[in-house]
């Protein structure tokens, strides 16, 4: 009969064949992307970041057992996780009321680098939600990580404020507001860096308050 650390070790060694898996075959996907089709890579990083991204997030959820908890408490940390993934969600643009669906409707797929692409629309009148997998699978993280740190009830201030800023990108001009067209360029040309960055420190607090 297998002891528990038999077991333990033949589960470890599973999870380390998936994990090397999974990384094989985004490797591959990404070097095929660029060696087969006609983008080139201009600047490596952002090849690499939705990866940041989505392995992150991933393992993060994959390594967090939330509290077990009171039907109320589940159901209050459900309502805060979702409205802060609906929140970044508004911020990078993935759900809008903006009335400017250009005569589309129905499902949209515009396809792109892997971990940026293939992005899903869905376009009905004024309303819009897309699908990017990096930033999907990047708030639904954090979402999931707020909701296991609610029920622990630690450390959650600092760490959602953090998590606003992993939309940099879209939230820079909400808070820059009126500066100025002239700083544009220079804000584009680092918002991924930071909010990569920002995203990292998010998942760092907020895995480390479950």
């Amino acid at each position: 009969m297998a002891t528990t650390s038999s077991v333990r070790r033949r589960l470890a060694t599973l999870d380390s064949r998936a994990v090397a898996l999974f990384l094989g075959l985004e490797l591959l996907g990404v070097a095929g992307y660029y060696l087969l089709g006609p983008a080139d890579i201009e600047q490596p990083r952002y090849a690499l970041y939705p990866w940041i991204w989505i392995n992150l997030g991933l393992l993060a959820v994959w390594r967090t057992d939330p509290l077990p908890a009171s039907g109320r408490a589940r159901l209050l940390a459900g309502a805060l996780a979702g409205g802060y993934v609906l929140l970044l969600a508004w911020l990078a643009g993935l759900v809008a009321l903006d009335g400017h669906s250009h005569g589309l409707s129905g499902f949209v797929v515009t396809m792109s680098a892997p971990g940026w692409g293939p992005r899903v629309s869905y376009v009905a009148g004024g309303f819009h939600v897309s699908v990017i997998p990096y930033l999907t699978v990047g708030y639904l993280a954090l979402g999931y990580l707020l909701y296991a740190a609610v029920l622990r009830a630690r450390a959650l201030s600092l760490a959602g404020l953090l998590g606003v800023g992993s939309c940099l990108s879209c939230a820079f001009p909400v808070i820059l507001g009126g500066v100025g067209a002239a700083l544009s360029p220079a804000v584009a040309s680092v918002a991924i860096d930071l909010s990569t960055a920002a995203f990292v420190v998010t998942v760092g607090l907020l895995w480390r308050a479950t």
